[in-house]
């Protein structure tokens, strides 16, 4: 894998940019280059929110994500806006807890993952997100999983260290499914 981008989509307040922090930093910890924009509404949460992520061998030449390899949508606005960019051959994962509508690309590989409900009967309110990067590492291997370890503990801020082994449990069920 020389270069890899990566668009993830969905409502402010979903983890959207937390989700894109968290392969970003995967990414250097497997020492590749990368590059996260996160682009968002004025609304915040509720609004729309989306993150470009690339990782690469090589120096990138732009942080934006046009046409993605991978795809995490996590509302239907967003499926239906950026479907149409994934690359023939990408892979589209999609939160089929909040969208309903199936793919009809024959030319990508899709995903269906109910990641809102599975954080919810797990307890785990607000990680639909991990779940959603457990899978994504498990489908296209974006990085090691030491590399996802260590973007974890990167990532999550000390006031917030309760929540490691829940975060910990939502990329588990993720790369389970």
């Amino acid at each position: 894998m020389s270069t890899l981008n990566i668009l993830l989509a969905g409502f402010g307040g979903q983890g959207i940019l937390f989700l894109g922090k968290m392969a970003a930093y995967a990414g250097l910890m497997d020492n590749r280059q990368i590059t996260w924009l996160p682009s968002y509404g004025p609304e915040m949460r509720g609004g729309t929110a989306n993150c470009s992520v690339c990782i690469s061998d090589d120096l990138i030449g732009s942080p934006l994500v046009i046409n993605p390899d991978i795809l995490v949508a996590m509302n239907l606005p967003s499926l239906e806006k950026f479907i149409d960019k994934v690359v023939p051959g990408g892979t589209v994962l999609v939160d089929c807890s909040i969208i309903d509508k199936k793919v009809h690309r024959e030319d990508i590989n899709v995903f269906y993952v109910p990641a809102t409900r599975l954080a919810a009967d797990n307890g785990l309110p607000g990680l639909a997100n991990m779940i959603m990067l457990g899978k994504m590492l498990k489908e296209t291997k974006f990085c090691t999983e030491n590399a996802l370890e260590e973007a974890l503990l990167k990532c999550v801020p000390p006031r917030k260290a309760d929540m490691m082994e829940l975060n910990r449990k939502a990329l588990k069920i993720g790369s389970e499914l």
